[in-house]
C-alpha cells in the first residue's frame, strides 16, 4: 500500500514593490528545509502571468514535520522580513489521494 503523506500548497501574493527582495527571501527557504527531517518536497514556482504570485508545493511525512518546520529559525526569520510586504497568503493542507 502506497504511503499517504501530507501536502501542503502555499499561495503568496507579494506587494509588487517587494517582489524582488521577497523573491530572494522565499528561494533562501529552499535549501535548509529541503535539509530538514521529514521534508519529502519543497518546491517554489512563480506565476507566469503574475510574476508578484509564488506557490510552495510541500510534502511531508506528516503534521509533526510540518509543525517544526513551521517553528525553525529561517522561517520565523522569513515572516520578519516578509512582515507588511505580502498582500495575501493562502496555505492549504492537504492529503493525497491513492488507488
Amino acid at each position: 500500500m502506497k504511503k499517504s503523506y501530507l501536502t501542503l500548497v502555499v499561495h503568496i501574493l507579494v506587494k509588487e514593490a517587494y517582489r524582488e527582495e521577497i523573491k530572494t527571501e522565499l528561494l533562501k527557504l529552499v535549501g535548509p528545509t529541503r535539509g530538514e527531517e521529514g521534508c519529502i518536497a519543497y518546491d517554489l514556482h512563480q506565476d507566469n502571468d503574475n510574476p508578484n504570485l509564488f506557490l510552495f508545493h510541500e510534502k511531508w511525512v506528516n503534521q509533526e514535520f510540518l509543525a517544526k518546520h513551521s517553528e525553525s529559525d529561517h522561517i520565523a526569520a522569513y515572516r520578519l522580513v516578509s512582515k507588511d510586504k505580502l498582500e495575501n497568503v493562502a496555505a492549504y493542507k492537504m492529503t493525497e489521494l491513492t488507488n
